[in-house]
């Protein structure tokens, strides 16, 4: 009689050792717990990384909102195998920062003082602050946004011609192109 009340099954309760694929389909079911520790273990790093392209912390706080509710509306669409969910969640933040900049306009370029920069460094994020901060982070703040995220992911994230391409969700030749009118531009701001 009271067997539809028995035995309701719960889903298990998810861990902080779940891997992100786990998360990302439990997010696809409508988790909420699963997107909080998703947020938890990528946004730190996400603003990091971020705050190097823009110093406005407002807009990059945007940026991460906007990224993690595409992450909770569109988790079904990652397939697993098909990559690693960091680099997927990447994608996603990195477009949405591209969007909020064309919407409002370029960002002043970060500062080696941002909030960003308690973070402990490695030698390679030294070098970088050094070449983003002189004249050359001058001009590569003066490119669109479209320009700058195509020269940031190739020279500055080392990503190849077909990885870029990927993660900007452009086809190849585009990035080459965005590459050799940011280089072009470049030259031209300091010469």
């Amino acid at each position: 009689m009271y067997r539809f009340l028995a035995r309701r099954r719960e889903p298990p309760p998810i861990g902080p050792a779940g891997d992100d694929a786990e998360l990302l389909a439990a997010v696809a079911a409508g988790r909420t717990e699963a997107l909080r520790l998703l947020h938890q273990r990528h946004a730190p790093w996400i603003r990091v990384r971020l705050a190097r392209r823009c110093a406005d912390p407002d807009t990059v706080d945007d940026a991460i909102q906007d990224t993690f509710v595409a992450v909770w509306r569109g988790a079904h669409r990652y397939r697993a195998g098909e990559g690693e969910v960091a680099a997927w969640i990447w994608t996603i933040a990195i477009r949405r920062l591209i969007s909020t900049l064309r919407r409002t306009g370029p960002a002043p370029p970060a500062t080696p003082y941002d909030e960003a920069r308690l973070v402990t460094e490695s030698a390679e994020d030294a070098v970088l602050v050094g070449v983003e901060h002189g004249d050359l982070g001058t001009a590569v703040a003066r490119l669109s946004p479209e320009l700058r995220a195509a020269i940031q992911a190739t020279v500055l994230d080392g990503l190849t011609v077909k990885e870029a391409a990927r993660l900007l969700g452009i086809p190849e030749g585009t990035v080459k192109t965005r590459v050799m009118r940011a280089k072009a531009r470049l030259r031209g701001y300091l010469a």
